[in-house]
């Protein structure tokens, strides 16, 4: 703990030091009407006014006693934000692995392994899930729309498990979409862009609202649509801009106000995505990839949600009502794994098995290798779909009282079904095959079905005491089946019939927070929270039946922070420090022949950190943005148990999760004329170095370099037409910036992903 008081220390006088520069130039300059901002808010919101409902109660984001981050739709706009990656270099501690569209893993502090999610991902109220797949890896396919009229964002960093329940054992974020009004209102918004090496890209996006009954009934509709060429060339076949991407998407949304204690809210959403693969081979050269196959991405995503607010006086009754359907496919090149079987070595294990693995004939050799060679170029093909409901019902109490609370009940139904199947490509080209030559599949369906109640009540003894406590008691069971029905016995994939393996868990997790509120505009807080996340069933061919069933993993998180509001209301300043102890950790293991991977759990860590955010408005027009990071991830215990030795030994550093990152940005307006601001904003992302390994002696550890981007917008906003019009340049030093790299005994496995090369664009805004 004297270490994170340390780095807090540090960090805070670092963020006060660096805020002040600013200050003591701008200082002769402020003027008495100057309008100090909130965190992410909007130039003309006050700090702390920013309105938020992390806790299930309307807050001011300055006065919630927890690690938040909030986002206005405003920062969002004036940032150039449209997915979760863009918006992650903003939230200290917040960490986005970009394997490209709907292939993103999520963590907050450091986090992260293979299995459920470890941070819950929120539009509005509905949880949105991530495909499991083959190797029960949700976490590494997080669902993702894209973010066009949006509230605010609220990150909630450190484990939310009371409240939100399992995977937010690191956190959870909440995207907060714009309602339907009483008013009619739209925008459009067209955007060009030129990416260096790659070709031309666009998105053109509208909203219109319209009340269609007074006082009554409203609706409010999205539209979208993103297109972009690629950067990645592959050598081997000749193909350039191969990472090309598309996306459709909208929504519909109607507000129903039948009295003013009732609303009622209904909506649909929809994102269409085709695109490629987004990995690249380093050895080769900067985005440049060699694999043997084109790697397609589909996802056709859906959501659809019913919520009812009772306002009955004392209390607010809340029904979230969610179904989410989701059918995607990806792929992986399978030909070089294959080409590892064209041995004499294995030509013997293989067509000499039942005669004691002999050396093969000069026959026998010819035969196999041409067998082998017979089978690539070839992808395994992961076609799968996601059906989630989930039901949630809570009353919380309004407004501040000498207890405040809030009681609910969860549901969730999940379904998952995904087939792997191995299928022939075209030499020449790198395309599947279509209809789809199949020379290996395997089903898998898996079921988790979740049950939950919880509760949180906040005592308060003094005006500016806070003391709170919550539980959530939680059972789950998940039922895993599967089958083989075409044999691929050269990796020992024998037909096999239907089975079904079912794991089942309860618990309870609890929380326990003390505020105190200083002065209007200091509070200190300490939180010791718990979250947890599911375990299940693997349903791997040959598995044995102790490493079957993988149980749930859990943590506990003690933290202290403090918000600070200083100079007349200018800067707002927020630190926390905290440590993590997480304990029978969900770990991913391979089958001897390296075909398979399963989970199972091994080992604990314990993570060490301290954050910081700054914002600062020295003088009307301008905002200046700090926030940074230090994670000191390690393991406790080496993940070794009765069934599997995995990689991580006590000390090792988790992968992939870099010690320091941070962030600074410069937002500036300024009148031209009566008609016209000039706009200008600077934004820097630093994120340290990680490795994909745990273990400083393995031999296909990769070292993932820090880097650091650099984003400029400038423009003019047309005020009397509400418009505008902005010149950007993204990753304007053309950084190649690895955000995501590894490698293993496979020829080309080495593989990376990356942020793109320098992309110069403009950008055009109306409302109406």
């Amino acid at each position: 703990m004297r270490t994170i008081l340390k780095f807090s220390r540090l960090l805070g006088c670092t963020a006060t030091i660096a805020l002040s520069f600013g200050l003591a130039d701008a200082a002769h300059a402020q003027s008495a009407d100057a309008v100090p901002v909130a965190a992410g808010a909007a130039a003309d919101e006050p700090p702390g006014d920013i309105v938020v409902t992390a806790t299930r109660r309307e807050t001011s984001l300055q006065k919630t006693p927890m690690a938040i981050t909030a986002l206005s739709g405003q920062t969002l706009t004036n940032a150039g934000v449209t997915n979760i990656a863009d918006y992650a270099k903003f939230v200290p501690s917040l960490r986005i692995q970009d394997n490209g569209p709907g292939q993103r893993r999520v963590s907050l502090r450091g986090v992260q392994t293979s299995g459920e999610a470890t941070v819950g991902v929120y539009y509005d109220d509905t949880p949105v899930t991530g495909s499991v797949g083959v190797s029960s890896d949700a976490a590494g396919r997080t669902a993702d729309f894209t973010l066009f009229d949006v509230n605010r964002i609220e990150v909630l960093r450190g484990p939310q498990g009371t409240l939100y329940g399992a995977s937010s054992m690191g956190g959870a974020i909440r995207v907060i979409l714009n309602k339907p009004t009483q008013e009619y209102e739209g925008k459009v918004e067209l955007q060009i862009a030129d990416t260096k090496g790659g070709g031309f890209g666009y998105f053109v996006q509208g909203m219109v609202n319209v009340p269609l009954v007074k006082d009554l009934v409203a609706v409010r509709a999205v539209l979208y649509r993103r297109d972009s060429d690629g950067y990645i060339d592959n050598t081997y076949l000749g193909r350039k801009n191969t990472n090309d991407y598309t996306a459709t998407g909208g929504r519909v949304m109607v507000r129903v106000t039948p009295s003013s204690s009732l609303t009622i809210d209904g909506s649909a959403m929809f994102e269409n995505t085709d695109a490629y693969s987004a990995s690249w081979n380093p050895a080769v050269g900067d985005y440049k990839a060699a694999s043997q196959v084109m790697l397609p991405y589909t996802d056709r995503s859906q959501i659809y949600n019913l919520t009812g607010k009772l306002d009955l006086g004392f209390a607010s009754l809340t029904s979230i009502s969610s179904y989410q359907h989701r059918r995607s496919a990806y792929a992986a090149d399978d030909s070089y794994y294959i080409a590892s079987y064209r041995t004499a070595t294995r030509c013997a294990a293989y067509v000499n098995a039942s005669t004691g693995g002999g050396a093969c004939s000069a026959d026998q050799l010819t035969n196999y290798f041409g067998y082998i060679d017979g089978l690539s170029p070839a992808a395994i093909y992961y076609p799968g779909s996601t059906k989630d409901f989930t039901q949630e019902v809570r009353l919380s109490s309004i407004g501040t009282n000498l207890f405040d609370w809030t009681v609910g009940g969860f549901y969730q139904n999940r379904r998952n079904d995904v087939t792997s199947e191995d299928a022939r490509a075209d030499k020449a080209t790198g395309d599947i095959i279509t209809p789809n030559q199949i020379f290996y599949r395997r089903e898998i369906f898996d079921k988790l079905e979740q049950f939950a109640a919880f509760g949180e009540g906040t005592f308060h003894p003094t005006p500016t005491i806070g003391l709170t406590a919550g539980i959530r008691y939680f059972d789950y069971s998940k039922t895993v089946e599967g089958f083989t029905d075409i044999a691929w016995t050269l990796i020992g994939a024998p037909a096999r019939p239907l089975s079904t393996v079912e794991s089942s868990e309860n618990g309870t997790l609890l929380k326990f927070n003390a505020s105190w509120q200083a002065t209007p505009d200091t509070m200190f807080y300490a939180t010791a929270s718990q979250g947890f996340r599911p375990g299940g069933a693997n349903q791997v061919i040959g598995l044995s039946a102790d490493l079957t069933p993988y149980r749930s993993d859990s943590l506990w998180n003690y933290e202290i922070g403090s918000k600070f509001t200083l100079l007349d209301r200018k800067l707002t300043l927020n630190l926390a420090a905290y440590q993590i102890d997480w304990t029978n950790i969900q770990v991913s293991g391979r089958t001897t022949n390296g075909a398979f991977s399963f989970l199972s759990n091994a080992g604990a860590a314990r993570i060490r950190g301290v954050e910081a955010e700054a914002f600062l408005r020295p003088m009307r027009g301008l905002q200046l943005t700090l926030s940074g990071n230090y994670i000191d991830p390690k393991l406790t215990e080496d993940q070794v148990n009765e069934s599997v030795v995995a990689a991580g030994r006590a000390g090792d550093r988790i992968p992939f999760i870099p010690n320091w990152s941070g962030a600074v940005g410069a937002e500036y307006t300024t009148p031209v004329s009566n008609s016209l601001d000039f706009f200008a904003r600077a934004d820097v992302n630093y994120v340290g170095s990680s490795y994909s390994e745990f273990r400083p002696t393995n031999v296909y550890r990769v070292k993932i370099g820090a880097y650091s981007l650099t984003n400029l917008r400038i423009g003019f906003d047309l005020k009397q037409s509400d418009a505008g019009v902005y010149l950007f340049v993204n990753n304007l030093f053309d950084e190649v910036a690895i955000n995501r790299a590894s490698q293993s005994s496979t020829a080309n496995s080495y593989s990376a992903t990356s942020a793109a090369p320098r992309t110069i664009g403009l950008n055009v805004r109306k409302s109406f």
